[in-house]
């Protein structure tokens, strides 16, 4: 799903628009954002597929992207638009705990990472930082980075789910959603047997014994309940 915001009178505004599979974290975020002077939503999509198309047709001036998206997820969505617009400001906006995502986003090629939980005026810091070309992360992971860093850029996983690849934590998350390996497989353009080689990898590096096990850990993963098996 797609909407665009279109005028014919010159907006002055920075334009943003919004790619979330939630329509009403979407609708939040657009009363938000136009609340804010300087600011207007160009345009909304659920999907990797739309927010790409989007993104191509508006050209906005800057995108907040959620990791859980419909066929696919945030972290495609960044590399493809980085990939296509090298100084377009992307902001990461998600539910899911930063300190596995954050760097990983800005690695793909995102210009800030912020939590959903956030508080309003916080999320708009963020938004004016990556506009002006600035970096946004929270004080706890700017502070793991520079540990990581001074580390000499080795730092020792806090949880198993760390040590998953960005593919493995995608293939992860589409499980969590419910996806069958014949649905992975055509969701992110791969054979069964490379999904399949990614299922094995994931039930080795969290410690999990059957498929029924691993999909009961994305599902609460995915739900934010994560448990051990």
């Amino acid at each position: 799903m797609m909407t665009t915001t279109h005028s014919s009178v010159a907006n002055p505004h920075h334009r943003v628009f919004i790619a979330d599979d939630h329509p009403i974290v979407r609708q939040g975020l657009r009363r938000l954002i136009e609340q804010e002077a300087g600011f207007s939503v160009c345009g909304e999509a659920d999907s990797v597929r739309d927010a790409k198309t989007a993104i191509r047709e508006l050209h906005p001036d800057v995108v907040v992207i959620d990791i859980s998206l419909k066929q696919g997820d945030g972290i495609e969505l960044v590399k493809d638009t980085r990939a296509h617009y090298p100084s377009m400001p992307l902001l990461v906006l998600s539910m899911h705990d930063e300190t596995l995502y954050a760097e990983r986003m800005l690695g793909a090629g995102a210009n800030g990472y912020i939590m959903k939980q956030a508080a309003s005026d916080q999320f708009l810091l963020a938004l004016r930082r990556v506009l002006e070309g600035g970096i946004y992360v929270s004080e706890a992971v700017g502070n793991a980075m520079i540990q990581k860093f001074a580390a000499g850029g080795s730092r020792v996983a806090a949880s198993p789910i760390e040590s998953l690849s960005n593919r493995e934590l995608q293939v992860l998350q589409l499980i969590g959603k419910g996806l069958s390996t014949r649905q992975l497989a055509d969701t992110l353009n791969l054979s069964v047997k490379t999904v399949e080689s990614h299922r094995q990898r994931i039930k080795r590096k969290l410690g999990l014994g059957t498929g029924a096990q691993l999909v009961q850990y994305a599902v609460n993963w995915v739900s934010g309940r994560e448990s051990p098996p």
